[in-house]
């Protein structure tokens, strides 16, 4: 390494030092601040430049030598009687030796993304602390459940296919369950902390993480029952929708990034379009008040569980149908699975295209197809539940997002 790169690896140790100290002088921490961290971080990476020619004992010794001052400077503390009973300056300080080391060796932007997050970390302790309170038993059993489901099950299952066209993967399928619920959980903790106390826009953000579906069905029945809120749940159920395209870009984007760029266009616009339908919507009727209707936790196992039969259902489909039918059969196994779900036929057709077994071009078009088999069925839904207002504001909208998307179907130039 020549010396203009050392001496740049070295300031950096020294900004992040200085940052991470800045922010311990403001927390008024007796045992470290504004010039010890950044003393810290220095002698980590000396240490690691002289251990490179003399061996890894220096870098060790360095470690030691700061882990024997760090619980000095709290006897001396505990003998005043003012030792802070935690230990985040010391854990953040052995830290910082650690960044400072590894900048000189590993990958500088790793080193700066822990030594920027620390300073990050240790600035929102307030706000951590807080959301911490606001969390019931309820949620951090949630939050538990998707541990469970992400770390503990997913390692253990088998990575190889199985069953008729070698189209069931329990390792692909449960990965796929940890992207679903994950995204569903992220919403519903955001329901946790504004409740019934978010309005339009966020009740239909928040429902369309959750579940569009069961947004519009409870909006639905609660329009027939009271008719007031029908204006209101009009724009929550179309914000809902609007936000399942977005949802299915990102779904896209995590299991095919190679494929997003293809798709990202056709979806972009509907998205758009029934956007600006929403935005409408809600500029004529911001003022009418409205209440989400309480969210199932996602993290269940019984519905992750659920949406795994689903998928596999939905994934073994796909492989018959594509390889008795070929595309065509797609399009018919996406007009029955987007009625109820997008997910599923989102994240197959995705997995199908980036392995090279579907073109792109039919891909994104079997996505289009089912978003809209899934506007219909959420139209069937407002006829058959909702109120009369309700129903002459979602059906011509839907109508038109429909036609928009057969015309995008149909007057799409092919790749």
């Amino acid at each position: 390494m020549d010396l203009a790169s050392n001496f740049q690896l070295l300031g950096i140790a020294l900004g992040l030092g200085l940052l991470v100290g800045l922010e311990r002088e403001r927390a008024a921490s007796r045992l470290a601040g504004m010039r010890t961290f950044p003393l810290v971080t220095l002698l980590g990476a000396l240490c690691s430049i002289l251990s490179q020619s003399f061996g890894g004992w220096i870098l060790a010794a360095g470690f030691l030598s700061l882990t024997a001052l760090v619980v000095l400077g709290n006897l001396l503390e505990m003998r005043e009687g003012t030792a802070d009973p935690g230990l985040t300056t010391e854990v953040a300080l052995l830290l910082m030796f650690g960044v400072g080391a590894y900048l000189m060796v590993g990958i500088k932007e790793v080193a700066i993304a822990i030594g920027g997050g620390l300073a990050v970390l240790l600035q929102f302790k307030g706000s951590l602390h807080g959301i911490a309170r606001k969390l019931g038993d309820d949620d951090l059993k949630a939050i538990m459940r998707f541990v469970l489901i992400s770390l503990v099950i997913l390692p253990a299952l088998p990575n190889r296919a199985f069953g008729p066209y070698s189209a069931l993967n329990p390792r692909e399928i449960w990965l796929m369950v940890v992207l679903i619920v994950g995204i569903s959980l992220a919403g519903y903790i955001i329901y946790k902390f504004f409740g019934e106390r978010a309005g339009i826009v966020m009740g239909g953000v928040l429902g369309g993480l959750i579940s569009s579906t069961a947004t519009t069905v409870s909006h639905a029945r609660r329009s027939a029952n009271a008719p007031a809120s029908s204006r209101a749940a009009a724009v929550v159920i179309t914000i809902a929708s609007t936000i399942v395209f977005g949802r299915v870009l990102l779904e896209i984007g995590v299991v095919a990034p190679s494929f997003l760029p293809i798709a990202l266009l056709p979806i972009s616009l509907l998205m758009l379009l029934q956007a600006a339908l929403a935005a409408g919507m809600w500029f004529l009727d911001r003022s009418q008040p409205t209440e989400m209707p309480a969210q199932e936790n996602p993290s269940e196992l019984k519905s992750a569980l659920g949406f795994a039969a689903l998928y596999a259902i939905v994934v073994f489909a796909v492989a018959a149908a594509k390889q008795h039918f070929g595309e065509r059969g797609l399009y018919a196994v996406a007009l029955l699975s987007g009625l109820t779900d997008m997910d599923a036929i989102t994240l197959s057709t995705a997995q199908l295209v980036t392995s090279g077994r579907l073109d792109a071009d039919h891909g994104w078009r079997v996505i289009v197809l089912a978003s809209l088999a899934n506007l219909v069925f959420k139209s069937l839904i407002v006829m058959a539940v909702g109120q009369r207002q309700l129903r002459s504001r979602i059906v011509p909208l839907f109508g038109l997002v429909l036609l928009a998307g057969a015309a995008i179907l149909l007057l799409w130039p092919a790749a």
